[in-house]
């Protein structure tokens, strides 16, 4: 996992003159309670491959799911780089939030059972997972594979008034 307090540092050449760097906690309370997130990923021709999901923040990383035979968690066998955003639709207002780095599978069946009651919790119980051999069991049986991102590098938009644009770095 990625050290809890990064590095903060504003960029002044995409924020406003009066602009200082966006809080840590406010990106982390975004990635915390969003309900949709963008998972990019590269298929192994090099093309870029961007779909919705849900997930959960916990334990300093980012969580997501996907059966092993979707084009995510095959693009992620051949190059576990990714980036995951979420945020809003708006240019005037609102946050956004990037996290660039490594998708890694989690496979402990304790740190599943946790993260399958946090899904549930966030999601309701149509999002209930049993766990089983290293992955998340659904209703019907479906497998799905449990990944891991702790962050390397977040960039946080703030927009409106002021406009900000903020990289946390964990080092």
């Amino acid at each position: 996992m990625s050290a809890s307090e990064p590095v903060t540092e504003l960029d002044p050449r995409y924020s406003s003159p009066d602009a200082a760097p966006g809080a840590w906690a406010d990106a982390r309370r975004l990635l915390t309670d969003a309900e949709l997130y963008w998972l990019s990923t590269v298929r192994p021709d090099g093309r870029p491959h961007v779909t919705p999901l849900i997930g959960v923040w916990s334990q300093g990383a980012l969580h997501f799911c996907t059966g092993a035979e979707e084009r995510k968690a095959r693009n992620l066998a051949a190059n576990d780089e990714v980036v995951l955003t979420t945020g809003t639709n708006s240019w005037s207002d609102g946050f956004d939030v990037v996290v660039e780095g490594r998708a890694e599978r989690v496979t402990d069946g304790d740190r599943l059972a946790g993260l399958a009651q946090e899904w549930e919790t966030k999601y309701g119980p149509v999002w209930h997972f049993d766990v089983a051999d290293g992955a998340f069991v659904g209703s019907l049986g479906n497998r799905a594979e449990v990944f891991a991102v702790s962050p390397r590098t977040v960039f946080g938009f703030g927009k409106g008034d002021p406009f900000t644009q903020t990289r946390w770095r964990f080092v």
